[in-house]
């Protein structure tokens, strides 16, 4: 299982690569745009906080299969260690087969359905990412189709994991790991609820507290 946050903030990923055992970071256009930053600049930043083994994340722009190779080619040389998230849409389709044909890894991404997620898988993606939120919020239903999604993916395309997204609460993600999610990628804000707990912080102060009345000092001898 391996833990990524979506984000374009270079204070945010270097605060929780810090603290997370993350395996990388995923951006999407919105992402990107909102940090002001060209992706030529933007990613070269990302690699150095990360370091040279863990994973980046990027989305093309286009609609059309050739502009998404295009697009996907060019990301591709701007690291050595990126995937590129492609919508699976038919022209999307198209795209994944060509750039498997290119040794350009990807992510199918935007899936609603199992369906959407097992052709994506079939035409070459490495990865494909329901949107898990977006799925609750339009049929209820996610958590069987993240299942039934890993089932199908480990039948007929076990190359591909399940690469879950779009979470509105903590207890949204905990739900897709359950269903069998391999990955997920967190929103800054969920990610930093992770490292906090009022009833922990507690503990601590407790244990303090008994150990300073006993020994007079926070010091172990």
């Amino acid at each position: 299982m391996k833990i990524y946050i979506d984000t374009a903030d270079l204070n945010d990923i270097k605060l929780l690569e810090e603290n997370l055992p993350l395996a990388g970071v995923t951006m999407n256009p919105a992402i990107t745009a909102k940090s002001g930053i060209a992706l030529s600049v933007l990613i070269p930043q990302i690699r150095t906080v990360l370091g040279k083994d863990r994973m980046i994340f990027s989305q093309v722009i286009a609609s059309d299969c050739a502009g998404m190779v295009e697009e996907a080619r060019r990301l591709n040389a701007m690291d050595e260690n990126i995937v590129i998230k492609i919508p699976v849409t038919s022209e999307g389709l198209k795209a994944i087969k060509i750039l498997k044909v290119h040794q350009v890894r990807t992510l199918g991404t935007a899936v609603y359905t199992t369906t959407q997620g097992l052709l994506a898988a079939l035409a070459g993606a490495e990865y494909v990412a329901p949107y898990f939120n977006r799925i609750e919020a339009l049929s209820g239903n996610a958590v069987e189709i993240v299942s039934a999604l890993v089932k199908m993916l480990a039948m007929h395309a076990p190359h591909c994991k399940v690469f879950g997204a779009s979470y509105k609460n903590n207890q949204q993600f905990l739900d897709c790991l359950l269903a069998g999610c391999e990955c997920v990628t967190l929103p800054t804000d969920l990610a930093k609820n992770l490292l906090q707990n009022p009833a922990v912080d507690a503990a601590v102060v407790q244990f303090q507290t008994d150990w300073q009345a006993a020994y007079g000092s926070l010091i172990i001898r």
